[in-house]
C-alpha cells in the first residue's frame, strides 16, 4: 500500500484521532493509530475502548490496505516534519516508511488484526445540532462533574444527555452544584426519548476535537450503550456510563422569592478577589442582601478578610444572608456571556439558582445553574 497526502491533512488527521489514544494499558494495540487506505482517502482511527475517533483525509492510494502505527511516535513526528507539500507512507510486508521531503522514517507497526473493530451505527442519525451550540453546552456543564479520582459514584463523573421534545438537555452535578444546558436538536422525532450518561472528560475531548472542524452541524447517532457524533471528516464514538443519574429536575428551585439582578462581570471580579480570603475548608463567601446593594465578604484566620458591595439592578423586596463556595459561583459566571445575571434565593439553607438576565447572550440561552449554600455558623 502506498499513500500520498498533503502534509497539513496528515497533521490534522493524526492530531484529531490522538485524543483517543490509550495511555498506560495492558493492550499495546490501543496505543496505535490505524491507517486504512482505499480509493481517494485514508481513514485514521484511534481508540481506548471508552472513546473512538475516526478522521478521513483525502489521499492518493495505490493498493488498498491497512497499517497500524505507534500513536505517540506518529503524533509527535507529524508536528516536526520538515516543510513539504506532500507526505508519502508506504507499507509492505509489515514494514512502514514515511517520507517527507528529504526526510525518511522507518516506523514499527502493530498487528492490524488486533485493532478493535469499533461500532459503526446503522441507519440515519436521530437528529443534528449546531456545532457552536454543542460546544457551548459542553463548556457550560462538564465543569460541574467530578473526576473519577474524586468519587466512586460514576454517575457524578458524567454528563446526562437527555434527548426529548426536540431538544437535548445536558446536566452535570457533583452533589453540591448542578449545571443544566438545553439546546435544540433538529430532526428529532416527536416521540423519541433517550438518556445517555457520558463521562465529562470524554465530552471534553469531543469538544477539543470538534473545535478544529469547520462544519456548522453535528449529526447524532445512538445505539446500544454508545453515542456517536459526526461532523465533516470526523466521527466520534463514546461509551455511556451504565449508572442511574440523579433526578436533576427535582433539584431545580421552583419557588424562589428573592431575585438578585447584578452585572455579571463586576460580580465575577469581586468574587475572584474575595476568594483569596475565603477559609480553606469551606471556600465560603458571605452574601448579604441589604436594600439596593449586595454586600459580599470573606474571612479566614490565616488570610485576613475582605469586603465589597455591588449595586443591584433591581431592589429586592426581602433581605437575606447566605453563603456560597466562591469557586462554585465563579465557575458558572465565567462560562456565561450575558452582561447581567440573576441569583434567585428563598432561604439561607436552600439552594440558589443562577441564570442569565436582561438581554441574554445567544450562548447563554437554556443555561441554569443550581448551587447549594454553605452553612452559616
Amino acid at each position: 500500500m502506498e499513500i500520498v497526502c498533503r502534509r497539513e491533512d496528515l497533521v490534522f488527521g493524526v492530531r484529531t484521532v490522538s485524543h483517543a489514544l490509550g495511555g498506560r494499558t495492558a493492550m499495546p494495540i490501543l496505543g496505535g493509530i490505524r491507517c486504512q487506505g482505499e480509493g481517494t482517502g485514508v481513514e485514521l482511527t484511534a481508540t481506548d475502548l471508552e472513546r473512538s475517533i475516526r478522521c478521513r483525509i483525502a489521499a492518493q492510494v495505490n493498493g488498498a490496505g491497512t497499517v497500524v502505527l505507534p500513536g505517540q511516535v506518529l503524533s509527535q513526528l507529524v508536528g516536526r516534519l520538515p516543510e513539504a507539500e506532500t507526505v508519502e507512507l508506504r507499507e509492505e510486508n509489515g514494514q512502514a516508511r514515511l517520507t517527507c521531503g528529504r526526510a525518511r522514517f522507518d516506523l514499527l507497526t502493530l498487528p492490524p488484526d488486533d485493532f478493535p473493530a469499533g461500532a459503526r451505527p446503522e441507519g440515519k442519525p436521530v437528529g443534528s445540532m449546531s456545532l457552536p451550540t454543542l460546544l457551548q453546552g459542553i463548556s457550560q456543564t462538564t465543569f460541574a462533574a467530578l473526576r473519577a479520582s474524586e468519587t466512586t459514584r460514576l454517575a457524578l463523573t458524567g454528563v446526562d444527555i437527555v434527548l426529548r421534545d426536540g431538544a437535548a438537555k445536558l446536566a452535570a452535578t457533583n452533589g453540591y452544584r448542578l449545571a443544566i444546558k438545553k439546546v435544540p436538536v433538529d430532526g428529532l422525532a416527536e416521540d423519541y426519548e433517550g438518556s445517555f450518561l457520558v463521562d465529562a472528560t470524554v465530552l471534553g475531548d469531543l469538544s477539543r476535537v470538534l473545535a478544529g472542524v469547520s462544519e456548522e452541524e453535528v449529526a447524532i447517532y445512538t445505539d446500544a450503550g454508545q453515542l456517536h457524533f459526526a461532523a465533516g471528516p470526523v466521527f466520534f464514538s463514546c461509551r455511556t456510563i451504565q449508572e442511574q443519574f440523579p433526578d436533576f429536575e427535582r433539584v431545580v428551585p421552583k419557588d424562589s422569592e428573592i431575585g438578585l439582578f447584578a452585572p455579571r462581570a463586576e460580580l465575577l471580579d469581586i468574587l475572584r478577589r474575595l476568594e483569596l480570603f475565603a477559609a480553606e475548608e469551606s471556600g465560603a463567601v458571605n452574601l448579604k442582601v441589604a436594600g439596593p446593594e449586595l454586600e459580599l465578604a470573606a474571612a479566614s484566620k490565616d488570610k485576613g478578610q475582605g469586603q465589597e458591595s455591588v449595586q443591584l439592578l433591581k431592589t429586592p423586596q426581602k433581605s437575606m444572608e447566605i453563603a456560597f463556595r466562591a469557586e462554585y459561583l465563579i465557575d458558572a459566571l465565567r462560562r456565561m456571556e450575558s452582561d447581567q445575571v440573576a441569583l434567585w434565593l428563598s432561604a439561607p439553607e436552600r439552594a440558589g439558582l443562577i441564570e442569565p438576565a436582561g438581554e441574554i447572550a445567544a450562548g447563554d440561552a437554556g443555561f441554569i445553574y443550581v448551587c447549594m449554600p454553605v452553612r452559616l455558623l
